[in-house]
């Protein structure tokens, strides 16, 4: 499962869809021979032709025309509805599923009944939007659609227990219902109706650009691929003349891969359930050195032993290994910190703060770089409602004794409890230090290096929790991962004096662009699977100034799904033409695999060769380790 796929929006071709649908359904193909004979019924009386008689043939097709033309005229919100089928073998195609139907977004609860589609359902639950089509399309109205609109063929795709297309018979029609769309999902999403006033409250005054991206200025993405493009350092991302290429493939030792530790130094690790696998770092991926270091049995007899995390630090010779979930919740009261070298648990910290036991859900190095630090001894953490640094040296700087210590406790040197609210999911760090935080509410906050008490900045939720955030070294750059879509951020902005500033160290006010959204089109999602959701998309990786991130790359179930960073980032990319909305790009290249992957990510610049655009990609699934280097024939994200 080596070979990258490009993804295509297949054409839909009206005479085979028709030709396939005749094949599959002769009781309607009889019923619409009756309907043509009371049209032209001199000609089908006297059937003593052939049926290849170019005459009859042609006069059926102009009273079928007729036919629907007329139809049209009286049927509202008239559409013509496909299927795919075939899945993604050859055969993959469209056909007719509705000739001739039409759609309604109604308003109802969850099991209410389509009768009155003006009735607005009464009881317990909440009424929400659906769109229904005809008799074969009733879902709710929600991302879980992967509606995208393909307006030069005035189509609409989407997913609901398959994948469908609506052609529309007009470009009123088509206009009408994308507008129709966005209001009942922004009622859903955030349970306002959609107007001025609503948008306002939701986003903020000085959010306008997102809720009116039409209407934005969009001259920060086009100030930054500028600069990006013009860098000394700067290199061909993947596209026309480049391809992925499998070089190793690595058997997971000691039972499944459960986290990806990838070192910026000579080596990498996978952190099975007994111990770690150290591999060795090339410039063609990470390959096997035959090192197996089982963890002690202290650990093992844990109850909670099985990682969740590890976190590299130490000039990646020491690695704190979080465990997983404490009650059914994904929080936990302490860490291990593991000794490569010796193989060995050096102790097992605890979190606390003034005498009392908390948890944490998630760590992360103070800054990008910062796992190659041999002094280092601090590292960031973050809860439902906390983020803070900790240390572990004690108050004075000290480093403490372990060996007469029954559970050393870390040492919380900077942060802040907020009092409730934040819901913190993830964070991520620039190279400068500098925080960003993504919460259950979507929201996305940018913290300076100097004080985590308030953000600097931010940024509106879009109504889809915030699951991982990564960020570019220099902070320009934000990448959010949610269930359904990744969301572009540019934290730049001009300030009143004119200097260029990001949001993590100045006030941005309104001088905030658009986001952009990266998606999986909808023959792609529905491959992947209902219960598949987008996990931990990142940056490729460098950690210098001067140095740009090339591409993005994001896991959902068995694929891992590759954009090329200076293509989204691009406003006159052809993905953006015609677009309504928020724009979204769907030019991907995705690498599948036989099992779900666990991680997907670059290798540290360095390990990019002079003449690869891009450090190898390493690909993990519980059983197997994969490297993917760039090799000189085409890779294409069209």
């Amino acid at each position: 499962m080596g070979a990258a796929e490009s993804r295509r929006d297949l054409e839909i071709s009206d005479s085979e869809s028709e030709e396939e649908e005749e094949r599959h359904s002769e009781e309607s193909e009889e019923e619409d021979y009756e309907d043509v004979k009371d049209h032209q019924s001199p000609i089908i009386k006297t059937p003593t032709k052939t049926p290849s008689s170019v005459d009859e043939i042609e006069t059926k097709l102009k009273a079928l025309k007729l036919k629907y033309q007329s139809k049209n005229q009286t049927l509202k919100n008239a559409v013509k509805l496909y299927i795919h089928t075939g899945g993604n073998t050859s055969q993959s195609k469209w056909i007719v599923a509705d000739k001739l139907t039409s759609f309604i977004f109604l308003k109802t609860t969850m099991n209410g009944d389509d009768d009155d589609d003006d009735n607005e359902e009464e009881g317990d639950e909440d009424p929400f939007w659906f769109l229904k089509v005809g008799s074969k399309v009733r879902s709710p109205v929600d991302q879980q659609l992967q509606l995208k609109p393909i307006m030069d063929q005035l189509r609409i795709d989407f997913v609901s227990n398959g994948v469908y297309a609506m052609k529309f018979f007009s470009i009123e029609d088509y206009k009408g219902f994308i507008e129709q769309y966005e209001k009942c999902l922004f009622e859903n999403t955030y349970g306002f109706e959609c107007n001025d006033e609503n948008k306002a409250k939701v986003y903020g005054k000085d959010f306008v650009a997102w809720a009116n991206p039409e209407a934005a200025d969009d001259s920060m993405w086009e100030d930054a691929e500028d600069r990006f493009s013009n860098s000394p350092a700067f290199k061909t991302p993947i596209r026309g003349n480049h391809d992925l290429r499998e070089e190793f493939e690595e058997a997971a030792k000691g039972g499944s891969i459960k986290s990806l530790a990838l070192g910026a130094l000579d080596n990498s690790f996978l952190v099975s359930d007994s111990g770690i696998q150290v591999v060795k770092n090339f410039s063609h991926g990470i390959h096997g050195k035959g090192v197996y270091v089982n963890f002690d049995d202290g650990m093992k007899g844990h109850v909670e032993s099985t990682p969740r995390k590890a976190l590299l630090m130490k000039a990646e010779t020491n690695m704190l290994l979080m465990s997983p979930m404490t009650n059914g919740k994904p929080h936990t009261n302490g860490l291990h910190q593991f000794d490569i070298e010796t193989g060995k648990v050096v102790t097992e910290w605890k979190f606390a703060k003034d005498g009392t036991d908390i948890t944490m859900r998630d760590v992360t190095n103070d800054s990008k770089g910062a796992q190659m630090d041999p002094s280092g001894s601090t590292f960031l953490g973050l809860d439902d409602n906390r983020l803070c640094r900790w240390d572990m040296r004690d108050r004075h700087g000290i480093v403490q004794n372990l060996a007469d210590a029954n559970a050393p406790v870390l040492n919380w040197t900077q942060g802040h409890q907020f009092s409730r609210g934040t819901n913190f999911q993830c964070f991520a760090t620039t190279g400068d230090g500098s925080i960003v935080v993504g919460s259950l509410d979507g929201k996305i906050r940018l913290y300076s290096v100097s004080s985590m008490r308030q953000a600097k900045t931010a940024f509106p939720g879009l109504g889809s929790p915030i699951t991982h955030v990564d960020v570019t070294y220099d902070g320009k750059w934000i990448l959010g991962t949610t269930d359904t879509y990744l969301i572009l951020i540019c934290t730049l902005f001009t300030d009143k004096d004119g200097k260029s500033k990001t949001g993590f160290s100045g006030r941005m006010g309104n001088r905030i662009s658009a986001p952009r959204l990266l998606k999986l089109n909808p023959l792609d999602s529905h491959r992947a699977g209902v219960f598949n959701k987008f996990r931990g998309a990142q940056f490729s990786w460098v950690t210098e100034d001067g140095k740009q991130e090339r591409h993005l790359v994001a896991t959902v179930g068995k694929f891992s799904v590759i954009w090329n960073f200076q293509q989204v980032k691009d406003g006159s990319h052809e993905c953006y033409r015609n677009q309504v909305g928020l724009k979204s790009c769907y030019c991907y290249k995705i690498v599948p695999k036989d099992d779900s992957i666990v991680d997907s990510r670059f290798m540290h610049d360095k390990f990019a060769v002079s003449d690869s655009p891009e450090a190898p990609l390493v690909v993990a699934t519980s059983m197997k380790v994969s490297s993917f280097s760039i090799s000189s024939s085409r890779l294409s994200f069209a």
